[in-house]
């Protein structure tokens, strides 16, 4: 038996001949490219690319199927190098180069979901000071109104980090295809607030938000409260201080506390400290700032084994960091979904832009959905 130096120098030795093929490889791959340009062949062929992994896999023995997947990421590279080639996605670098970089915030009329004193409310006051916010009684409420032009934008929680994703919003982005023109990192702190008459040990059922519901789990099952859900913690205060029931308390913010002239009874109820909620600002126009760090897309995958796989490679093998994933189910389809995608990067960078380019021309349903900063 060797030992372990022997074994690695055969390796280096190996290592610097594939690198050489790897080269010429995608050298070749230039070639394709601008034949493929010049008579303007599409990029990808499906048929030809099956038919190689397949003979590459059977070829392969007991590394078969190993071989498969390192000829998929080759063949990956290899279209990204032919689609730069053949200038893929014109109708998306249109839709980039005719972004705004500065996004109005002044004199505004600006949608948020729930009433005065909601996480919402408090979101779209940070964003959007000098503008008038406007409250919608639900999600899509603030989609539409954004889409009659009623309001500028919309400001919208997405993701708790805690309770995880906001589903019906994730929903409503893939259904109406707004862009994302920013985003803020809010800060959720929760009391627990009641009438003035009402003392900590007369409280047996808390009115709020589900989303608020998973967030102060731990506190709620330690105190064996009956959880009612409402449609947002404002409302949830609002209720309370209308119901006048000595045994019912909200479980909300401190401003919505004392919006609606509630006691708070306890203090910093979230099961974790650090609780933040992500909201989002939705717009038809498309704005994307020069020091954006983020972009947002969505898409459905081709009925072709590992293209998720492949995608998730692409990203990889650019160096760019994937932040998000969400996978929505196709109303209408079984078992066919639409994925959301949130990856750091700005579309100054070029590898950025052809691989969003690439993912227009391969994915179905592709959608950009903006590039924007994150506060």
């Amino acid at each position: 038996m060797r030992d372990l130096a022997e074994i690695r120098k055969s390796i280096n030795e190996i290592d610097d001949e594939i690198l050489k093929l790897f080269i010429k490889r995608m050298d070749c791959a230039k070639e394709v490219g601008e034949y493929k340009k010049d008579k303007k062949i599409a990029v990808l062929n499906e048929e030809r690319e099956k038919e190689i992994l397949k003979t590459i896999e059977e070829n392969g023995g007991d590394y078969g199927p190993c071989a498969k997947l390192l000829y998929s990421n080759i063949m990956e590279l290899s279209r990204e190098i032919q689609y730069n080639i053949v200038g893929s996605g014109k109708k998306l670098r249109k839709v980039l180069e005719s972004a705004e970089h500065k996004l109005p915030k002044k004199g505004l009329k600006i949608a948020y979901q729930g009433i005065k004193g909601a996480n919402g409310h408090e979101a779209a006051l940070k964003l959007f000071p000098e503008s008038e916010v406007l409250p919608y009684k639900s999600f899509e409420d603030v989609f539409k109104a954004v889409d009659i032009g009623e309001v500028s934008y919309g400001v919208l929680p997405v993701e708790n980090s805690t309770a995880g994703s906001v589903s019906a919003v994730y929903d409503l982005i893939l259904k109406y295809r707004f862009y994302i023109v920013g985003a803020l990192d809010l800060p959720i702190d929760y009391c627990l607030c009641g009438l003035r008459q009402s003392e900590f040990e007369d409280i047996e059922t808390v009115w709020t938000h589900p989303q608020s519901i998973a967030q102060c789990d731990n506190y709620i099952t330690k105190h064996n409260f009956t959880a009612v859900p409402c449609a947002n913690t404002a409302v949830a205060a609002r209720d309370t201080a209308k119901e006048k029931r000595l045994n019912v308390a909200a479980i909300c913010s401190y401003k919505a506390a004392e919006e609606y002239g509630l006691k708070v009874l306890d203090n910093h109820l979230q099961d974790n400290d650090d609780n933040m909620t992500r909201f989002i600002i939705i717009s038809k126009k498309l704005y994307i700032p020069k020091e954006a760090d983020k972009i947002s897309l969505c898409f459905n995958l081709p009925h072709v084994s590992g293209s998720l796989y492949n995608v998730l490679c692409s990203f990889n093998s650019l160096g760019f960091n994937l932040t998000k994933i969400e996978s929505r189910p196709i109303s209408g389809s079984n078992f066919e979904y639409l994925f959301y995608l949130d990856f750091t990067g700005n579309t100054s960078s070029e590898n950025a832009v052809g691989l969003l380019c690439r993912l227009s021309e391969e994915m179905p349903n592709f959608s950009f959905l903006g590039n924007y900063n994150e506060i």
